[in-house]
């Protein structure tokens, strides 16, 4: 049995820890088999990687990105041919090649003449121009598609010709929640994780505190922590903005953690104020594993992850004054923090935790195989010889 598994990022953000995890329960399902895994450059994921791969390679991948969409159609359309075939050679040799994310456009391609051979893991909600792009290519591609939450299904409109599934993202999370101990006597210690960009909301979280009166704002203690993709400049300016509005002793900016345990130890509740549709939500699920309630946006797969009222709340993307009102309802009233830590442990538990998302996982690639060991004998060879049938 060869697997390939291919992976576009090498840092340990959401995406990353997916596909780690993912590989992990592709070893667990499969444990003679070899998988190989290509991602386009080393970086820290490979730690998470190297127990479950038998080798890791790096090489380049033609990755639809949407700060560099004009240089991928003109400069980089060069590269496009190579990396196609080098896909199709991959996907000739292995039984299996499993794709994480729908961004990967050289993979998709190949994957039409190599009909079930490949399974795409979509982790995005494009929007756009991208979407258009990306739909088009998997209605090209015929690939099996695991979308990771309802709302990512329906934004690609689940195409009815192909295997399709909604397997949400497994989350590796404590052995047990941590206490709730604020009671009000303390500030409230509000975390925020993740990447520095217009999408995330941080902008939305430091306007919600300054909005806050003085004797409110100085009930509660921020903690944002994030860095931006391959450049700092966001970074120093969000830093900027917390100096201009006078937010230096309530918010602390720290950079990337890629154990960001002693975080989630440190929080009381987690805000997660996407502006833009969240496919899923690993930040808000982790939450709930580390018994913290979280404060989220009521958009794309948030809405899925996160109960409002029961095991946290959601808030209109974007509503500075909603999230403002939010917080300062659980500092006046911080009661039901307990009981909505325990109702989050139990639903990160029945749907998200590492355990059960990698049984539906290797589920899935057992049916693919299965459907293919049935596929008529001409066809077999057809993919065989990397011929459409």
């Amino acid at each position: 049995m060869r697997i390939a598994c291919i992976h576009q990022g090498y840092e340990l953000y959401g995406s990353d820890r997916s596909f780690a995890e993912s590989v992990e329960a592709l070893r667990s399902g499969y444990p003679d088999a070899e998988i190989e895994v290509v991602l386009p450059r080393s970086g820290p994921i490979v730690d998470l990687l190297t127990p479950h791969a038998t080798r890791i390679v790096f090489e380049p991948l033609w990755v639809l990105r949407r700060k560099a969409f004009l240089r991928l159609l003109t400069v980089d359309a060069a590269r496009l041919p190579l990396a196609v075939l080098r896909a199709a050679r991959r996907l000739a040799g292995f039984d299996l090649v499993y794709v994480n994310t729908s961004v990967i456009v050289d993979y998709a391609l190949a994957a039409r003449f190599y009909p079930g051979k490949a399974i795409f893991h979509i982790h995005e909600i494009p929007e756009g121009l991208a979407l258009k792009v990306l739909g088009g290519l998997f209605g090209w591609s015929h690939s099996e598609l695991i979308f990771n939450s309802n709302a990512t299904s329906r934004t690609f409109g689940d195409p009815k010709s192909i295997p399709t599934h909604v397997i949400y993202n497994g989350v590796e999370g404590p052995a047990a929640p941590e206490p709730v101990t604020y009671d009000g006597s303390r500030p409230l210690r509000v975390l925020m994780l993740g990447r520095i960009n217009r999408i995330k909301g941080q902008e939305v979280l430091l306007d919600a505190i300054t909005g806050m009166d003085p004797a409110m704002r100085s009930r509660l203690q921020v903690r944002i922590v994030g860095s931006a993709f391959e450049s700092d400049e966001p970074e120093r300016e969000l830093q900027r903005r917390i100096d201009t509005l006078g937010l230096g002793e309530r918010v602390d900016l720290q950079p990337f953690d890629a154990d960001p345990s002693d975080h989630y130890r440190w929080a009381d509740i987690v805000v997660i104020p996407s502006r833009r549709p969240e496919s899923l939500g690993r930040v808000a699920i982790e939450a709930m594993a580390w018994g913290r309630p979280p404060v989220a946006s009521a958009i794309g797969g948030l809405t899925e992850v996160v109960e409002d009222g029961k095991t946290g709340w959601t808030v209109p993307p974007g509503n500075v004054d909603a999230l403002r009102r939010r917080l300062e309802t659980i500092i006046a009233d911080p009661r039901p923090l307990g009981e909505m830590a325990i109702a989050g442990r139990r639903r990160y538990e029945n749907l998200f935790s590492k355990h059960a998302v990698a049984e539906r996982i290797t589920a899935a690639v057992a049916a693919n195989l299965a459907r293919r060991r049935r596929r008529p004998a001409a066809s077999l060879s057809d993919e065989r010889r990397g011929r459409a049938p």
